[in-house]
């Protein structure tokens, strides 16, 4: 800093006071030594070095986000925080996946509510300062400032986007015979064939809010929230499923009443043609344009080698078209791009086993041409070479990761952000975790995260961690489940399945009480497939008593959400399975009151207990030495007709030291086998 501060005059200064130093210096050492001559060389010698002048390093120059960038790599993620996008307050973090959606949404529309009043009202807003400014907080300009009918005006109105008045603009000056630059024109075509001959967002809004202040006047008895929001679906539905590309749009229709048209007019229109999904129309405009001797640019032939799979059935038919564009993209002298291969690669992915074939070749391509591939080329690839019937050995998947691992990617093809889901993807069909643990380290590594956007990014580590389940020892299941779970990604019911199978598989089922309060949290209580899991595995077998206390805590939880009722929430329906597990989990955590009125809920609502939940009702009776509740146990046997009553009176007059009450009321329960045996004698 201070080498900055001080001038050139100080610097020329400080180097003539250095040099004068240094010979003084030298005349001392030649009277000291002045009787070798060895010594006078070498004096001489380091006298030169002296007067070297001193070359100062240049200024660098650093980017002005190097601070916030230095701060940043000193702070890690917080695995119990919510993304930094939602304020510090629990009742507005995420619980799950759709709270994060809905969450994540309402932000930005406020953030868009925020940005369409500073639009609307700029006058208000005249005290925005800032150092330095920030010129996205300033409004901008977007009403016309040219007035009349001018070409001028009607460059104006191109610039704003307003498509609708750039073409009543456009008809006027034709009718009044003004002549329109070309360049006006073709931009005014750019215009329309980029939004598709319809309107700009901004002018749909002010559609919109002239149709609602119409609706306002002609019907104001009518209630807004009965009448307003169907029709607003309705047309919504309407615009999306209408034909993209209209039959003589205005688009064609200025282009057909052209004076002159060059390269740049044509192309614009096969480019919106492709766009929008007109891609005969698109392809006929390209011979034309061969026909009146223009060429095409690189962006043209890119649209239409993406526009081959609509455009023939077979696959040899595609490829042979691909190919004709690629050699006249070589006859009018066109350097194709990375996007262009990619374009070729996509059309690949249509053509089966052929495309597997020929995307190898459009890779030695690209490396002839010194084009280094996107993400989005290899992600072509991996959808050619794994999803199909029989998946591939994981030989292509890991030479991929060779090189992503060594690189950080910039954006280049939009469909660069399907690389990573679909690569992880390809990892959870082999079954093979080290490709990855590769995968997660490469998306991790500097910028390539961020083409995950947050759903994506939920969607990834999902896949990931269902193969983790699958695959990695309990422990690191656990840890990595710790430290992502409601941080980096929510987990959804078929994840918490994969966790509960894989505790089952690690014989740690003692670990289901901290899941099941994860998934009270996560808003998951009330889904049937993971109730009936959790009950089935902690009704399995028997634990210690600590365990048995948890788990029955459990089951009354889960008790209380079948009886939840309300005017949003639809009542759970009582399953016998569901009945039995709770009533074994009650009996065997001591708890048998609670334990026999879930067991009396089989005959109220017409639900049959399995054996094992009888045996063990039984037991746990036998072990308390409880004979009234083996002998209620087998009245609801008999009373429900089952088979296995017989059994277990036959028990509990063997196994339990009844009294004489206790005899009679045993023996005077009656079960189907005594009252099938007395009908047949009667009948004898």
């Amino acid at each position: 800093m201070a080498a900055r501060r001080m001038g050139g005059s100080s610097w020329q200064r400080m180097l003539s006071l250095s040099r004068r130093c240094c010979v003084l210096g030298w005349r001392k050492e030649c009277y000291r030594c002045s009787s070798s001559s060895t010594a006078l060389g070498k004096t001489a010698d380091n006298a030169e070095v002296a007067q070297e002048e001193i070359v100062l390093p240049r200024r660098k120059t650093w980017d002005k986000l190097a601070v916030l960038q230095t701060l940043a790599s000193t702070v890690k993620r917080d695995p119990t925080a919510a993304h930094y996008m939602f304020p510090d307050d629990p009742y507005l973090m995420p619980k799950n996946a759709a709270n994060f959606r809905l969450f994540a949404l309402s932000k930005e529309s406020g953030k868009n509510a925020a940005r369409f009043i500073i639009q609307q009202f700029p006058q208000y807003f005249d005290k925005i300062s800032g150092e330095p400014p920030v010129t996205c907080f300033v409004p901008e300009i977007l009403t016309p400032q040219i007035e009349g009918v001018s070409e001028e005006a009607l460059k104006e109105r191109i610039h704003l986007r307003r498509v609708k008045e750039s073409v009543d603009l456009f008809d006027q000056l034709v009718q009044a015979g003004t002549p329109i630059s070309l360049e006006t024109t073709n931009s005014l075509l750019d215009l329309l064939c980029f939004y598709g001959d319809g309107e700009s967002t901004q002018e749909k809004e002010e559609e919109a809010k002239k149709e609602e202040v119409k609706e306002d006047l002609e019907e104001p008895e009518v209630n807004a929230s009965e009448q307003k929001a169907p029709k607003r679906q309705f047309q919504r539905g309407l615009q999306s499923s209408g034909p993209r590309w209209r039959e003589n749009n205005n688009a064609e229709r200025i282009f057909k009443i052209m004076p002159e048209r060059n390269a740049h007019s044509y192309c614009t229109m096969i480019r919106g043609m492709v766009k929008h999904g007109a891609f005969v129309k698109a392809y006929d405009m390209y011979i034309d344009l061969l026909n009146e001797r223009h060429k095409a640019d690189v962006h043209t032939f890119n649209a239409l080698i993406s526009a081959v799979p609509h455009l023939k059935d077979r696959f040899s038919e595609k490829w042979e078209l691909a190919k004709d564009f690629l050699n006249h993209m070589a006859q009018q002298e066109v350097q194709p791009n990375l996007l262009t291969f990619n374009a070729v690669l996509k059309t690949l992915r249509r053509c089966g086993g052929l495309g597997r074939n020929m995307s190898l070749l459009v890779i030695k391509e690209m490396e002839a041409l010194d084009i280094e591939p996107s993400l989005a080329t290899y992600e072509h690839l991996l959808f050619m070479f794994y999803r199909g019937v029989e998946l591939h050995p994981s030989g292509i998947i890991s030479e991929v990761l060779d090189d992503v691992e060594k690189r950080s990617f910039t954006a280049q093809d939009p469909d660069d952000a399907n690389f990573f889901n679909t690569a992880m993807q390809v990892c959870c069909d082999l079954k093979d975790i080290k490709l990855a643990y590769r995968l997660n380290k490469a998306m991790e590594k500097g910028d390539n995260w961020k083409f995950l956007s947050m759903e994506q990014l939920n969607i990834y580590w999902s896949k990931f961690f269902s193969l983790l389940c699958m695959m990695e020892q309990i422990d690191v299941v656990l840890k990595w489940y710790k430290e992502m779970s409601c941080s980096v990604f929510y987990p959804n019911p078929k994840n918490i399945l994969g966790l509960l199978q894989a505790l089952d598989a690690a014989n740690c089922l003692e670990r289901i009480p901290s899941v099941w309060e994860d998934i009270k949290q996560m808003g998951f209580s009330r889904r049937p497939e993971l109730l009936e899991e959790l009950l089935s595995l902690m009704s399995r077998e028997q634990h210690p008593d600590e365990i048995q206390q948890a788990f029955a805590k459990c089951a009354e939880d889960i008790k209380a959400v079948h009886e939840q009722s309300g005017k949003e929430q639809v009542q759970l329906q009582w399953t016998g399975s569901t009945l039995g597990c709770i009533a074994l989990l009650f009996a065997r955590a001591g708890r048998t009151q609670d334990a026999w009125n879930m067991m009396e809920r089989f005959q109220e609502i017409n639900r049959i207990p399995t054996d094992q939940v009888l045996d063990g009702f039984w037991n746990c009776a036998k072990q308390t030495n409880s004979p009234d509740e083996a002998i209620k146990l087998v009245k609801l046997a008999a009373s429900l007709g089952l088979p296995a009553s017989q059994r277990l009176k036959s028990r509990t007059e063997k196994e339990f030291e009844l009294s004489e009450k206790q005899k009679k009321t045993l023996e005077s329960i009656q079960l189907d086998s005594d009252s099938d045996s007395d009908s047949d004698s009667d009948r004898e």
